[in-house]
């Protein structure tokens, strides 16, 4: 059987598309479909069933892939090192968000790369959840940081750790404000946070994803604002925030040091704050490859000090 055909397989039934599986392996999405009805007829069974949106996997897909897929991955890595290498070091490829990813992530990971004898080269980059998880499935990474859970069996999740999101501001946004005016249990139009409609919102999208969700979980309503300054990098709004340009929910991680100094405050404490969870994703099999499992490892470990 072709490899590389197998490849291509497995990367449709990663993307649950041919369009995308065309676009992760560089080939045109007609050059998918032709490989995928040939690898059909080799095996004399349907793989896919074409949908409006996208393709399902058959019976006999997802047993080949859960089959393959492992087998693929190895092959992969032991093109990337070669036969012939000597060297002890191997490369991982980490991508996640860029913020925890260099904040939380990469510090930790660096402690392995002296290593001698295990020595641990680090490549990382940076995008959305749907992004990294893209580039996971299509093996341009071996380890994903991420927030969102991946859907199928081919990716394999493990919670990492939980981030605390916070509601700040600079102090001078925050010394005109009443607390008593901030009161989940107050009824009124925004949640009993009337006191906040007033302040300029600071956030990575315009859909305001984190201050939505800081409303829905503690206030239980929508927030009044719109975004007064969008930038796509939380270290960017911290750094807004501090300048004065408004209130900004963050992970608390990310502005301890700022609130420590007093260079933000906290506008509200709930009893119970909202969290989120990290999950560190590879896809399934490929930790039986040591250089990956160990930096799984390290980072599940080292997650135990970051709440």
């Amino acid at each position: 059987m072709d490899l590389a055909l197998l490849r291509t397989f497995v990367t449709v039934h990663r993307a649950g598309s041919f369009t995308r599986a065309a676009a992760l392996l560089g080939l045109s999405q007609p050059a998918v479909t032709s490989q995928i009805r040939t690898l059909e007829r080799q095996l004399g069974r349907p793989l896919f069933l074409r949908q409006a949106r996208g393709v399902t996997p058959t019976t006999i897909g997802d047993e080949l892939a859960h089959k393959a897929a492992p087998h693929l991955d190895a092959l992969v890595e032991i093109a990337g090192t070669g036969l012939n290498d000597e060297s002890s070091v191997r490369t991982l490829h980490l991508a996640g968000p860029p913020e925890f990813t260099a904040e939380r992530a990469l510090p930790s990971l660096t402690e392995l790369t002296g290593d001698e004898g295990q020595g641990l080269a680090l490549r990382a980059s940076f995008g959305t959840a749907e992004e990294v998880l893209d580039g996971l499935a299509a093996g341009h990474h071996d380890l994903v940081v991420t927030t969102a859970r991946p859907r199928g069996a081919l990716l394999s999740a493990t919670p990492l750790c939980d981030e605390e999101h916070v509601l700040v501001a600079a102090p001078s946004r925050a010394g005109p404000i009443d607390p008593e005016k901030i009161d989940p249990e107050k009824p009124s139009r925004h949640g009993g946070a009337s006191a906040l409609e007033d302040l300029p919102v600071v956030e990575v999208h315009e859909s305001l994803p984190f201050v939505s969700r800081y409303w829905a979980s503690v206030f239980d309503a929508r927030p009044a604002a719109s975004g007064a300054v969008i930038v796509p990098d939380l270290r960017a709004v911290l750094a807004c925030v501090t300048a004065g340009a408004g209130l900004a929910v963050l992970p608390r991680y990310l502005c301890r040091t700022a609130l420590d100094r007093g260079d933000v405050v906290e506008l509200h404490q709930p009893p119970v704050p909202p969290l989120r969870t990290y999950v560190l994703v590879v896809r399934t099999g490929t930790l039986a490859m040591p250089h990956i499992a160990r930096a799984h490892d390290w980072l599940l470990r080292a997650a135990a000090d970051w709440c």
